[in-house]
Order: structure tokens, then sequence, then C-alpha cells
């Protein structure tokens, strides 16, 4: 596929790009030159195992077909003085743009990159204020940069947010992501309105109520696995 005719969308808050990433990996590369890093990061990391992981398969076990499908959107957003308002607006634009695509949502995943950022603090603020509306939709907002300490499922001394890049990550919620709910009642309830959506709202409610903890840490997410080895996430 030609860059005339990859797939693009554009942010109506921002006016960034979110372009479709494998309909042209090469050109989109090209014209966005510090996110080359991107497609690094993905074929030489997430598509493989790793000796530190603390479980078999790749380090996302979604990625690979997510490639396959075409089903990765990203935006580049640059400058080192980006603020939050900027960066807040964007995430918004993701979110919606995100909502609006019909493909597979299990492959589906938005990408808001912030390249030039240093001040990580920043994306952390700007997680925690946009995860709720995200999540009250059955999806993630993750957020990923370099050195970020947040636990893995399988491993504590495994950091699966560590990324070369700092940017944010809309995906589809599954059944595994509970250690990442668990600190507010609203994101235990969107959680259980996808896993068990049969069971009435106020019993949703209660369940949330009482599974909530508050104060969670970064290393605290592989002690709050319930699943076991052989229930993959879905």
């Amino acid at each position: 596929m030609t860059a005339s005719t990859a797939r693009r969308h554009v942010g109506a808050r921002t006016g960034f790009e979110w372009c479709n990433v494998y309909d042209d990996p090469g050109e989109w590369a090209r014209r966005n030159p510090n996110a080359a890093n991107l497609i690094r990061y993905i074929d030489d990391h997430l598509v493989h195992p790793h000796p530190r992981l603390g479980r078999d398969g790749p380090v996302c076990p979604f990625v690979r077909h997510t490639m396959t499908h075409h089903s990765l959107w990203a935006a580049v957003v640059p400058g080192n003085d980006v603020t939050v308002d900027t960066m807040t607006a964007a995430v918004d634009d993701a979110f919606e743009i995100h909502r609006g695509l019909r493909t597979d949502t299990r492959m589906l995943a938005s990408i808001t990159i912030f390249p030039d950022l240093t001040h990580y603090e920043l994306l952390d603020a700007v997680h925690l204020a946009g995860k709720t509306a995200v999540v009250e939709q059955g999806l993630m907002l993750g957020q990923f940069y370099p050195g970020c300490g947040v636990s893995g499922l399988w491993n504590k001394d495994f950091r699966p947010l560590d990324a070369p890049l700092p940017m944010l990550v809309i995906r589809k919620m599954m059944n595994t992501d509970f250690p990442f709910l668990v600190g507010r009642t609203e994101w235990l309830y969107a959680y259980l309105t996808q896993v068990a959506p049969d069971l009435p709202r106020r019993l949703r409610w209660s369940i949330a109520e009482r599974l909530r903890i508050s104060d969670v840490t970064d290393d605290a997410i592989t002690d709050l696995r319930v699943h076991s080895f052989g229930e993959h996430a879905r």
C-alpha cells in the first residue's frame, strides 16, 4: 500500500494524524523518523519471548495479530515542551478515533507517541486523569516510557511498560487486567461489566467496592495477579 492510500485519521481537537502503521511501515517510519523506534521496539522486543517475563510466549501476545490485521494506529506529538493540555487533547482525540474504528477490537491498538518528552511525570498525570473515561468504555489506557517502574504480571522484576519511547496506548480491556484496575471502584465496576456482564449492576458495584485496594504501588501488580498459568488473556 502506498503512502497516498495508507489510512489516517485527523484528531478534531489537535489536528494530529493517527496513521495505520502497518499499511506501509516503511513509509510511516520515513514520515516520522523519531517513531521508527516504535517499529524496532515491536519487531525486536514485543513479538519475542523474554527470559525475565515469567511465562511462555512473546512479551505481548496480541501485537503480532495487530500487525497482521493492520490494526495499529499511531500519532506522533513532537516537542519536549508539550503541555499537559496538549497531551490530554491528543489522548482524547486518540480515544475518539479508536472508538470510531470498525475493526476487530481484540487486535486494535491506538498509540500516541511523545518522542521528545523527558518529564515522564506529565505522562503519568495525563494517564491517570484520562484512565476512567477510557476504562468505562471497556478499554485500557497504558503509559509506557523509559524506566517505567510498573511490575509485570508474572515477574515483579520485569518491567513491561519500560519502553524506548514515551507513549500512551489504548487497547481492549482483557480479563487479565484486574491488577491494573483495583485502585478505584469505578474501574473495577467497568472490569466486571466486561467479564461478568450478566451480574446485576448493583451486585457488580458492591463487588467492586469490596475488591478495591487503595494506594496500589507500581511493584504490587505481580502480587495482585489472580489468573494462573494456562489462563490466557481474552
